[in-house]
């Protein structure tokens, strides 16, 4: 059976979260805290719906909605100011997964066509504000929607109101009153839930999870692949955990669990340990607020260690370092080929040459020469790409993509820009 998903929701203006409960308005002024803590505590999805009422408030949400793509780990659908084509595009280029479009406004029904025949049907959903447009579905399917957001609280006794669709429906949500997210849930066409909840209060999506499961709802959930009774702990009933950062495969820490501590893990996203000193579950950061999210655990051959990669949250170790491990034995000097770390290695000189120049560098002749120059010079790097890809000799063409590399890193430098940010571009397309 397809697992469900939830989504909560909120809406931005002028830089501020906007959460709506029961009639009332919640703010909060930290957007990317808020984007993070759902997309940390088990939400599938995010979607952020501009409020904004003025072209410069406009401009300034579509900042931060790049801003929050960036900084989580789980899609994002945004939508709200959509009057023409150039808005769905402004929406998709911020690395939003699906941009959704008014069906209440006339002209938005011709603008999905176009909008679905240029960017995608996957990248186009149809926001339906009540029942009348529901009724539509089918054609707003063929015009090109991959799926519907219906906005309409309904009782539970209205729910067989919901025809089947041809498209998946997302239905919003405000609260669990008397099961109503449990019902929406079980129609097959609804494939998950928006939820408009408050900040930390009703936000965490795991504990959702964990209790929709236990209604019979399939929910995407931490489910090991392997059974505890399989595992192969040492005399004292624990298995070692080595822990890695899970974008930079940075070792972190080693810690201890036991079965308790396992299935913790599981429920909550959240590595929990069995300290041995206190003789007690210890779930990293309770106290520090240094969590450790769960991206993936893997058992080893033997079936008595664990890997796990997490997305570590301030520093790991409890002197305040980010890794346990950076107490130097012996050292023995080798080429890195690792590319991430050349790269980032690369980049690090020519920052530190921006902040801190040095006489006769080419770097420093570039800086102080300016834009015009370092743009001039990727230019001419590309076209020498394109000169040696012609050329009989395939190693000519390394050099000169090396070259390009360096200079691209120059201007990454003098605009502001990181590899994080390249890399993340990249991961959202």
């Amino acid at each position: 059976m397809e697992r469900k998903k939830l989504i909560p929701t909120f809406g931005c203006k002028e830089g501020r979260a906007v959460i709506m409960d029961e009639g009332r308005e919640y703010y909060s002024e930290d957007i990317l805290a808020l984007s993070r803590y759902y997309s940390d505590n088990g939400a599938d999805e995010l979607m952020i719906c501009d409020l904004s009422e003025t072209d410069k408030d406009h401009d300034r949400t579509m900042d931060i909605i790049r801003e929050v793509v960036r900084a989580i780990d789980i899609p994002v659908i945004a939508g709200g100011w959509v009057r023409r084509l150039e808005d769905v595009k402004k929406y998709l280029y911020t690395g939003a997964k699906a941009t959704f479009l008014n069906m209440s406004l006339d002209d938005n029904a011709d603008l999905l066509k176009e909008a679905a025949n240029r960017f995608g049907s996957e990248k186009i959903y149809a926001y339906l504000p009540g029942l009348t447009w529901l009724k539509r579905i089918e054609e707003y399917a063929q015009l090109g929607a991959s799926a519907a957001i219906l906005d309409v609280l309904m009782d539970e006794k209205d729910l067989s109101r919901i025809p089947e669709s041809p498209i998946p429906i997302l239905a919003v949500c405000d609260h669990d009153i008397a099961g109503t997210i449990t019902a929406y849930l079980r129609i097959p066409d609804v494939h998950g839930v928006i939820l408009t909840v408050p900040e930390q209060l009703e936000g965490d999506c795991m504990n959702w999870k964990q209790e929709l499961r236990k209604r019979g709802v399939p929910m995407e959930i931490l489910e090991s692949a392997v059974e505890w009774k399989n595992f192969k702990p040492n005399s004292d009933g624990l298995i070692p955990v080595i822990v890695q950062d899970y974008q930079t495969q940075e070792v972190l820490m080693m810690a201890y669990m036991n079965e308790e501590a396992f299935q913790h893990t599981l429920d909550t996203g959240r590595m929990t340990y069995f300290s041995r000193s206190r003789q007690c579950l210890w779930v990293k950061g309770e106290t520090s607020g240094h969590y450790q999210y769960v991206k993936s655990l893997t058992l080893d051959c033997d079936n008595d260690t664990i890997l796990a990669k997490v997305k570590q949250i301030g520093a790991a170790c409890h002197t305040g370092a980010r890794s346990c491990f950076f107490q130097p034995l012996i050292e023995k000097e080798y080429r890195e080929v690792n590319p991430l770390k050349v790269f980032e290695k690369v980049f690090q000189v020519i920052l530190d040459r921006k902040e801190h120049p040095k006489e006769g560098s080419y770097t420093n002749y570039l800086f102080d020469k300016g834009l015009d120059k370092i743009l001039k010079k990727l230019g001419e790097e590309a076209t020498e790409i394109v000169i040696a890809a012609k050329n009989p000799n395939p190693e000519e063409i390394k050099y000169e993509i090396a070259d390009f590399l360096y200079h691209m890193m120059v201007l990454m430098a003098d605009r502001g820009i990181t590899w994080e940010d390249i890399t993340g571009e990249l991961a959202n397309r």
